[in-house]
């Protein structure tokens, strides 16, 4: 608009006119106490941002062209009903699979039978680890062309499990083989963050340990010399309600691992999978949870997100179902086909408050990455159970704003329906599973806000 002239006329307004302006309007009310507020990771957000605020910004900008694309997962139990549904979705217009594979045996030419697989990208997730059925599975994906991302992530594993696939030297071993294979088309490495989030950390713990645990990966390739300098890896993030603040933080994200890649002399940009979080979604008045993940959503699709997958209304509690599934895609083709997200990660670019956020996340996040590394990285902290302390921390913070009323869920800790039942709907358990066993390090686990409030309501039911 600035091209046009149209403004040329008018002065300039610097920060200080306009906080002049504000303290005014006040009428002797306190500036900082009254419109000043300051978010989980210590960020004060002021009620007005303009040009002033860029001075000190980090470059950033995404590709090119940049799109994405949408995603849907698809767990195999068996090969050829995936196979029918992943057709099936594909005509429905989903652009990207994830494939969970459960067990070393499927049948990977009878999984992508018929995919017009030149025209889509798959994401693998896998609950093993072993050579020989990814390396076939990668000679099949060569001879296909297919651009793919296999996310071999065992320090994921770690942080879920608690315990290695085998144990640390055999699992870094397979680890270092599977690499090798990686191509500028088929990734190996994958960081799942998303855990991060849903057991409670705040931003800047989510992107500093985002890149911490993808150091330890690069430390590794380095020392193994198993990759060159074009390898991608892919982060799966979980994105929450903060809108804009999530815009930011995967903006930051991306922008901290360019600086870690180069770093080690690394070119790619990284692919970033976004998924809801499930930390805010409720088991009552399930039906906001559509309104929570399409907000979410679009924090991904303007944030920079490579593949959007959303999360169905009911996965909480009900088992895959083909009515969720179609609501939580449709949700996705309405933002990219009628509200005219296709490309709308470009709009991010320049605006002085998700700037401004962005630079102040990844500077923060910095910070805190650098600290661990210094402490003996990102393993050495798991081991210790320093992070697992920090996200607990982080963790119960947030879940005391919730019980409290300052973070908001409509239908469950604000305007309940006190005629909501739900006891005789539930198809999954929807609470955290205590299950007493030995582990190497604790597990991070993931736990919904709103889970001891609905467990009173299911008992007094």
């Amino acid at each position: 608009m600035s091209k046009t002239g149209l403004f040329s006329e008018f002065p300039g307004v610097s920060a200080k006119q306009w906080k002049q302006k504000i303290q005014v309007d006040l009428k002797g009310a306190d500036y900082n106490d009254t419109l000043v507020w300051e978010s989980l990771e210590g960020i004060n957000v002021k009620p007005f941002y303009n040009q002033e605020d860029l001075k000190t910004i980090l470059t950033f900008s995404l590709p090119k062209n940049h799109d994405w694309s949408v995603a849907q997962t698809i767990y195999v139990g068996d090969e050829k009903k995936s196979n029918t549904k992943a057709l099936t979705i594909l005509e429905k217009g989903v652009e990207s699979l994830i494939f969970t594979i459960p067990n070393a045996t499927t049948d990977f030419e009878a999984l992508l039978s018929g995919l017009d697989v030149e025209k889509i990208e798959l994401y693998f997730y896998f609950d093993f680890l072993s050579v020989e059925p990814i390396k076939k599975l990668v000679s099949l994906l060569r001879s296909k062309k297919v651009k793919a991302h296999l996310n071999i992530d065992i320090i994921g594993h770690l942080t879920e499990d608690g315990n290695w696939y085998h144990n640390l030297e055999e699992d870094h071993k397979i680890f270092t083989e599977l690499v090798s294979l990686g191509t500028s088309d088929i990734s190996i490495i994958g960081v799942d963050a998303s855990r991060y989030q849903n057991a409670g950390a705040n931003m800047v713990q989510q992107l500093a340990y985002s890149l911490a645990h993808a150091n330890e990966y690069l430390n590794h390739i380095v020392t193994t010399s198993a990759v060159d300098n074009s390898f991608p890896v892919t982060f799966k993030i979980a994105v929450g309600s903060n809108y804009f603040f999530e815009i930011a933080k995967i903006r930051a994200l991306r922008w901290l691992w360019k600086s870690l890649a180069s770093a080690y002399g690394i070119q790619s940009e990284c692919n970033i999978l976004a998924i809801p979080s499930k930390r805010n979604k409720t088991l009552y008045d399930y039906n906001v949870n559509m309104l929570r993940t399409t907000s979410e959503s679009m924090s991904a699709v303007l944030g920079g997100a490579d593949a959007v997958c959303n999360l169905a209304y009911d996965a909480i509690y009900h088992k895959d179902n083909e009515f969720g599934e179609r609501i939580a895609r449709n949700q996705l083709l309405l933002l990219k086909e009628e509200g005219y997200f296709s490309r709308a990660s470009q709009m991010a670019e320049g605006a002085y408050y998700i700037e401004s956020l962005t630079n102040q996340l990844a500077e923060k996040a910095l910070v805190l990455f650098k600290q661990i590394e210094k402490a003996g990285g990102f393993l050495d902290a798991l081991k210790k159970g320093t992070i697992q302390q920090k996200i607990k921390e982080s963790a119960e913070n947030e879940q005391h704003l919730f019980d409290v009323g300052k973070i908001v869920s409509l239908g469950t800790n604000k305007y309940q329906n006190p005629q909501d039942r739900m006891k005789e709907d539930l198809e999954l358990y929807p609470f955290v599973k205590q299950k007493a066993r030995k582990t190497i390090i604790e597990p991070i686990i993931e736990k919904r806000l709103a889970e001891a409030s609905e467990q009173k309501r299911l008992n007094d039911e």
